[in-house]
């Protein structure tokens, strides 16, 4: 197809993304440091490693092991996690791989 729409059509498409991106409150990605403070101010005696899975401080792993998770479901963990991380969940970090564990 000939004429400027196709040339043109990509970029104002990913201007109008980035335009609704900044409308919602879009945030730039958070560094791991910050994620583990979350967890940590949320969960008091958490024990938390993170590792940035892509190198694009928006793609991560944590394992987060607490005395806190005994006794309750992998779900029930993962929502106490996710209440710690509060709003940033789906904000400025959203893709998170999650390991939860009690201690030994």
């Amino acid at each position: 197809m000939k004429g400027g729409f196709r040339a043109t059509w990509p970029e104002r498409i990913l201007d109008e993304r980035m335009t609704r991106r900044i409308e919602e409150g879009y945030t730039m990605p958070m560094p791991s440091s910050e994620i583990a403070r979350l967890i940590k101010q949320g969960i008091p005696d958490a024990k938390v490693e993170i590792t940035d899975l892509a190198g694009d401080d928006n793609h991560y792993a944590a394992i987060v092991v607490s005395s806190e998770f005994a006794g309750k479901s992998k779900l029930q963990q993962h929502q106490l996690v996710y209440k710690a991380l509060g709003e940033t969940m789906g904000g400025a970090l959203h893709a998170l791989q999650l390991q939860t564990l009690a201690p030994k």
